[in-house]
Parts: C-alpha cells; structure tokens; sequence
C-alpha cells in the first residue's frame, strides 16, 4: 500500500528484517528501560493472520507494525517510528497505511494497546480509549471504526 512518499509491505529481504527488529528493539525496549532479551524472529510473527509491516519513506525503512487480522478486528502491535524521525507526521502515516490494510483484509474495526505516553498521538488520530477491559501495565486500549 502505498501513499504519497509512504509505503507500508512486508519485509522482503534480510536487510528489511534486521531494520524491523533494530526499530522494534530500540523504540519500544530500550528506550523504555526494557533490557530483557529481544526475540528477534519471534513466533508471533509468524502465525495466521499476522503481518510484520514495514514502513518506508522514501525507500528508507523507518517504522514498523504488526497487524494481527482476527475476523473483522485487526489488532495494532509493536508500532514504532526510528526515534530520530518522531514527531514529523510518519506515524500518522502509519495509522493510515495500516488501516487500510486493515479493511483491505476484511476488518472494520483496528484496536491497539497504545503506551500511556503515546494516548494523546492516538487520541489524534480518531482512536477512542476502549475502557471496558483491563489493559496491560502503562498501556490502554484504544480502538477506532473503519468506514
């Protein structure tokens, strides 16, 4: 899927892979103060319905998702921007992107469990806080409709 100077695929290449595991194991463990072991190659990437997505911006690898398809949900996780090209508008490209292929696979609803810190960035993007279930330590469940 493509959109202006954005594209979110699937990795296709060893170098691709190690980029998505390089922003997966900088953005959302260490720069949490995470330092247990990084799974790279994690099975959870690799089970029906999951899709470990890159996104590129002009060709260069600078963010990741996972989607995880189940019926007409989709489920956001491991998002993540490289952290030196935060705060310029490619997570909101991501949001869409990942979207899109949301509903492209049959899904009209996307839920996530965004990090505290970034509820304000969902919250911007059109995601509401889901407050009927518990959501795991410093996160809480947003979800948005597709239309």
């Amino acid at each position: 899927m493509v959109e202006t100077e954005h594209e979110l695929r699937a990795p296709v290449s060893e170098e691709e892979w190690l980029a998505l595991h390089a922003i997966r194991r900088r953005v959302l463990f260490e720069n949490r103060g995470k330092f247990e072991t990084y799974i790279e190659n994690h099975p959870d990437d690799f089970k029906h319905g999951h899709h470990p997505l890159i996104l590129l911006h002009r060709g260069v690898v600078i963010g990741v998702v996972r989607v995880e398809v189940s019926g007409t949900v989709a489920w956001l996780r491991r998002v993540a921007i490289r952290d030196d090209v935060q705060r310029l508008g490619h997570g909101r490209a991501l949001l869409q992107l990942a979207e899109a292929f949301s509903k492209a696979h049959g899904c009209t609803e996307v839920v996530s469990n965004a990090a505290v810190e970034a509820l304000g960035f969902y919250e911007s993007c059109g995601y509401v806080r889901d407050a009927s279930t518990v959501s795991p330590v410093n996160s809480v469940r947003v979800c948005k409709w597709l239309h």
